[in-house]
């Protein structure tokens, strides 16, 4: 460093070093404010992505005449409630169209311990049938037989649980916790590797095992039917929730979906998928924008103290400003060794701003991935997060150029005149 540069940043520390406390309440808040920014722009690119689930099997779901969302939110996500049920042969007459290369029936109302029962096929675990895209067991389990009550764990319920294969487990009534307990056990015979998908948080049981649960009625033809033990269930009382859908192409999709949606009146299908996650996002889109605002203001009114600390250091000091000249300091000098004390404080606050940046998203990442099974990587940094830390430190020393410009100002001669 230039003795130059050595003697403006000697200027800088002795004045921060003088104002220490001031200047850390200042970097705290500063901190506060780029780290809030930080969290919402990476939460906000993170989520979207995630919940897009790029690399999930399904193009597609089948389910009664509803709102695509609530489909796409009971049946990929497992939140709210089934919005109906459709008859066994819709899933017979889907699973036989063209271009449908995998059809899978999902009934859902059973949870156990919180987490959503699923009741479903083998096919859900068929990696030929999804392209390589299913979720996989864990080594030492297996699949479940569909004949047998034998359940396979998501792996965030394993986890949170810490049931293991050969354990049983007891259902209950209802999508949540708080409804009567099932007679029946399911014997864990897996658990699956990590998604990071909603897949994490399913109990998976075989289809049939949903249909023969105790308290289950069955309506496939519009009236009421209670399985019996050993007795073949008829095909037409059947009934699923949803069926997931994996096209050949997309002009599969074209076709159902002008079938389906557009001439038909008794179901409905989300496809693609992802534009019906993207038509949430822009629904809730506002409330991502707000929290932006508020997270911009925070940062102005951070940066807004820097200028006011300094501007008011800088009308105390004018008699030392003043000495300072006298003994060889030029204009220029001070002018810059203010700028750089904003800069200062400014890298200060977004160095710990990425603190906080980090510290947001952990939280945020155990909250979202607890109600979703959707994981955030807190890692993950993109252009806009990365360049905030840079636009705090530009900010910070546009806001020192008034004090700068106060100190540039001083006037020996006036300065240190003797006050009478």
């Amino acid at each position: 460093m230039s003795s130059h540069g050595y003697g403006l940043w000697m200027l800088a520390r002795r004045s921060l070093r003088q104002h220490a406390f001031s200047t850390a309440i200042t970097a705290a808040s500063l901190a506060l404010a780029c780290g809030l920014v930080m969290a919402v722009l990476g939460i906000r690119t993170q989520s979207q992505n995630a919940f897009l689930l790029e690399g999930s099997p399904f193009d597609a779901v089948l389910g009664v005449r509803s709102s695509a969302t609530q489909l796409v939110l009971n049946s990929v996500f497992h939140l709210e409630t089934s919005p109906g049920n459709l008859p066994w042969k819709s899933y017979e007459e889907i699973r036989g169209a063209p271009g449908v290369r995998a059809a899978i029936p999902y009934a859902v109302g059973d949870n156990w311990r919180g987490f959503r029962i699923v009741g479903t096929t083998a096919d859900q675990f068929d990696d030929a049938k999804l392209k390589g895209r299913a979720p996989q067991v864990e080594p030492g389990g297996r699949v479940f037989d569909e004949e047998l009550r034998e359940a396979v764990l998501g792996s965030f319920v394993a986890q949170k649980t810490g049931v293991r294969v050969g354990e049983t487990i007891h259902p209950s009534h209802g999508p949540m916790t708080g409804g009567d307990e099932h007679d029946e056990d399911y014997v864990v015979v897996g658990v699956l590797e990590a998604t990071n998908t909603p897949a994490d948080r399913v109990v998976w049981i075989p289809i049939e095992g949903m249909f023969r649960m105790e308290g289950h009625v069955l309506r496939g033809d519009g009236e009421e039917y209670h399985a019996e033990h050993h007795e073949e269930i008829p095909e037409e009382k059947k009934e699923v929730s949803a069926v997931m859908l994996a096209f050949d192409s997309p002009q599969a999709g074209l076709m159902l979906d002008q079938r389906i949606n557009r001439d038909g009146k008794d179901a409905t299908l989300a496809w693609p998928v992802s534009r019906v996650v993207l038509e949430l996002f822009d629904k809730i889109g506002w409330m991502s924008r707000v929290l932006e605002l508020v997270a911009y203001a925070t940062v102005l009114v951070a940066a807004a103290s820097i200028l006011a600390s300094l501007y008011d250091a800088m009308a105390q000091r004018r008699r030392e400003l003043a000495i300072l000249r006298a003994i060889g300091a030029t204009r220029t000098e001070l002018f810059a060794s203010v700028v750089l004390q904003a800069s200062a404080i400014a890298a200060g606050g977004a160095l710990l701003g990425c603190g906080v940046y980090f510290a947001i998203l952990f939280v945020v990442r155990a909250v979202i991935r607890a109600q979703t099974g959707v994981v955030l990587d807190p890692f993950e940094i993109d252009a806009a997060v990365a360049l905030t830390p840079l636009g705090v430190i530009a900010l910070g020393a546009l806001c020192g150029v008034l004090p700068a410009w106060k100190a540039y100002s001083v006037e020996v001669a006036e300065d240190l005149a003797p006050t009478t």
